[in-house]
């Protein structure tokens, strides 16, 4: 098969966004999962996942999964801190960026899910655009 030798440009762009919050220690793919982002036909590029805590942390982890659409496998662990949350005092942030030929490509009904071990909110972005117009 031939390589493609031009730059690949998304055609939409797209935020996919989740909140969390529901405590799960597991790492086979069970318990509360919540979507980040499914590709659609064409196939999705991720650029930039953001996860950010709205309040005080305790240490544990954010899990990220891929699915793709019968099964999980865990992809990511993001080791969160503790951290007291004030006016002073920022929540818990973590930002991956998946540049150029990094790029996360989502064919059409695979996803990004996200789960938090600790029983505690955060909001999840994927940044990233469609191969083609939805």
């Amino acid at each position: 098969m031939a390589k493609n030798t031009s730059p690949i440009f998304t055609i939409d762009a797209i935020l996919g966004m989740v909140s969390i919050a529901t405590a799960n220690t597991n790492r086979d793919g069970s318990g509360t999962i919540g979507t980040l982002v499914t590709g659609v036909a064409g196939d999705t590029r991720i650029s930039r996942i953001t996860i950010k805590a709205t309040g005080t942390t305790t240490a544990g982890m954010v899990r990220l999964w891929m699915h793709d659409g019968a099964n999980y496998k865990l992809w990511r662990e993001i080791l969160v801190s503790a951290i007291t949350a004030s006016a002073t005092v920022a929540t818990f942030e973590s930002i991956l960026e998946f540049l150029g030929e990094r790029a996360i490509v989502l064919p059409a009904g695979h996803s990004i899910r996200a789960s938090t071990e600790n029983a505690e909110n955060f909001d999840l972005v994927a940044e990233g655009g469609n191969n083609q117009a939805a």
